[in-house]
């Protein structure tokens, strides 16, 4: 079987999880974000995966981040 790895940095999101993407990135964050979901699958996940984590966890996400959310306002 045959795995693939590709840095946080050739990641695009897409649909909902670009919100949350730009939050993580304008506050610099994306190497945290990486030890995080590295530390949370290490086994990998895929892109889509990946991507749904910051579409439908986006709270959670942010919370663990550290970034302040629109309710933490």
């Amino acid at each position: 079987m045959l795995k693939i790895y590709v840095g946080i940095e050739d990641y695009e999101p897409w649909s909902g999880a670009v919100d949350t993407w730009d939050k993580i990135q304008d506050a610099n964050l994306e190497n945290a974000f990486e030890s995080l979901i590295e530390e949370m699958y290490p086994d990998g996940l895929t892109m889509t995966q990946l991507n749904d984590i910051l579409w439908f966890e986006s709270d959670w996400v942010l919370e663990s981040l550290g970034i302040e959310t629109e309710e933490d306002a």
